[in-house]
């Protein structure tokens, strides 16, 4: 399958992002800013990396905020809002979009991830999610009987697998999809069951999701190993 970036890809932005507060008070979670910068313009300019320019932000708290955020930005980017008045969750954002979907597969980001992982190895097959290795929320410790042997601090836990928050879909599961709900429990169940939801493995790649004001700290610092601003240099 060839490379195709005439897609757009959906942000999913619409989230009141309780665990954020009180930033989250006068602030949309897409806007929270993540080593200075927006979580959505960080994205933004991740799908940029890999030649997307198409853009759908699905928002409902604070979305004049956001609007009016980006259209300050020289982004060089298209962007329409698919605006829900009442919470739709993942599934129920997505079918609200519809009327902006024209191709025949798209795109979709949760609006809290941030990462590296390689777009293009997503893209090669319909109907994918990005799947990365659990890791612990908390250090572990090896014993050798009842005697302490070493720490380890939050391990990847090998032949368990997350759902990134990162899917290559095609359109026709539109119509699957709730008016009200999310996409991971509704859809994704009956995708897998018919044997059409395949999952895309990235083991070593920088990615966080901003549910919490610790992660923000840890992403921010993990960010800055990496050295993600280069990372997303248009060269």
């Amino acid at each position: 399958m060839l490379w195709d970036v005439s897609v757009k890809a959906l942000i999913l932005s619409g989230g009141l992002g309780r665990r954020l507060r009180p930033i989250t008070d006068y602030l949309p979670k897409p806007l929270v800013p993540i080593d200075g910068i927006p979580i959505i313009e960080w994205q933004i300019r991740y799908f940029k990396k890999f030649g997307i320019k198409d853009f759908v932000i699905c928002s409902g708290y604070r979305s004049d905020q956001i609007s009016n955020h980006l259209s300050q930005k020289n982004l060089n980017v298209d962007i329409q809002f698919s605006i829900e008045k009442t919470s739709l969750g993942t599934g129920g954002a997505i079918k609200n979009a519809r009327k902006f979907l024209d191709e025949d597969a798209f795109y979709v980001i949760n609006g809290d991830v941030m990462t590296n992982l390689d777009l293009k190895k997503l893209g090669m097959q319909k109907n994918s999610i990005a799947v990365v290795p659990l890791r612990t929320a908390f250090g572990i410790v090896h014993l050798m009987g009842n005697k302490v042997e070493k720490f380890e601090e939050k391990p990847k836990l090998s032949n368990y697998w997350i759902n990134a928050g990162l899917y290559y879909l095609e359109k026709e599961i539109i119509k699957l999809l709730p008016k009200i709900g999310n996409i991971e429990t509704t859809v994704f169940p009956k995708l897998a069951a018919m044997n059409n939801l395949h999952a895309v493995k990235y083991e070593k790649v920088f990615w966080h999701s901003i549910d919490s004001h610790k992660d923000i700290e840890e992403c921010t610092k993990e960010m800055k190993a990496v050295e993600y601003d280069d990372f997303l240099s248009i060269k």
